[in-house]
């Protein structure tokens, strides 16, 4: 059986729970747009009612290029999530890089995610566990399904059994990701709930040669495949428009479209719910 792992009183990830989405833009690219973009997302979550929780990171640092736009940083970025959670009430989610970031993250953030290059990073794990706080770990592209066995006793050494588990496709050849949808009950009968990022899955790391690629058009497949498996949660990253997005545009779902694919993995959802960890 897998857990269920509380976020807040409105959030809870696993076990029977309905879906939950977690959702935003790739970057924190200005307070106004990004509180826009939460608001955007709340109301048709809360129409649809769905569960919510935002994601934008403050800190891009594994960006193809060294002039790529990352964000504004550690101290502005936490301040910026911290007016969209007070505002509007929603749980924050977002990626720390670094060991020092742990604490004053946690302090924030309602779930640390540990970006997928760093998945095997023990200290990065350990700092964002022993913060108490619900930790995402994405699985790296280079790494078996199985091989986040890992993770968890890493998460479990620190005690902290609050873990989320994020699949997001598997480097294939160059430039390419696929995803397998085998790994999702892999990785599910660890007995912690398991993402899947149907944005990040569709990129083409470093395909644009100083940036990364993508094709968009695949994420509603994807995301729907992911929900008539059993997933959990599903992760997308999402923009009013992603052809001026300042990161992963390639990648990212236009957010009109956001409704009609939520409407979609709602229904798939309600359909595979009593078989979801057969």
């Amino acid at each position: 059986m897998v857990r269920q792992i509380k976020i807040n009183d409105k959030v809870t990830i696993g076990g029977k729970k309905p879906l939950v989405l977690i959702a935003g833009p790739c970057v924190i690219e200005s307070l106004h747009g990004t509180l826009k973009i939460a608001e955007a997302i709340q109301k048709i979550t809360s129409k649809l009612r769905i569960p919510f929780v935002f994601k934008a990171s403050y800190d891009k640092a594994n960006r193809t290029s060294i002039n790529s736009f990352r964000g504004p940083g550690l101290y502005e970025g936490l301040k910026v999530l911290s007016q969209v959670k007070s505002k509007l009430g929603v749980p924050i989610l977002s990626d720390v890089h670094d060991v020092n970031q742990a604490v004053m993250a946690g302090e924030i953030l309602d779930i640390i995610q540990i970006p997928a290059f760093l998945c095997r990073q023990t200290d990065l794990i350990v700092a964002a566990a022993k913060t108490g706080k619900t930790v995402n770990v994405k699985k790296g592209q280079f790494m078996a399904p199985w091989d986040i066995s890992g993770i968890v006793k890493k998460m479990h050494e620190a005690g902290n059994h609050n873990l989320l588990l994020t699949e997001r496709g598997v480097s294939f050849g160059y430039n390419n990701l696929v995803s397998d949808f085998r790994s999702l009950p892999i990785m599910r009968a660890s007995g912690y709930p398991v993402v899947f990022d149907a944005t990040h899955s569709v990129q083409k790391p470093g395909g644009l040669g100083t940036s990364s690629g993508g094709e968009s058009q695949h994420i509603p497949l994807l995301a729907r495949c992911a929900v008539a498996a059993g997933v959990d949660a599903i992760f997308l990253e999402t923009h009013p428009d992603p052809s001026k997005a300042l990161s992963d545009g390639p990648n990212t779902l236009p957010l009109k479209k956001l409704e009609n694919l939520l409407k979609d993995l709602i229904a798939i959802d309600r359909i595979t719910a009593k078989n979801k960890y057969a």
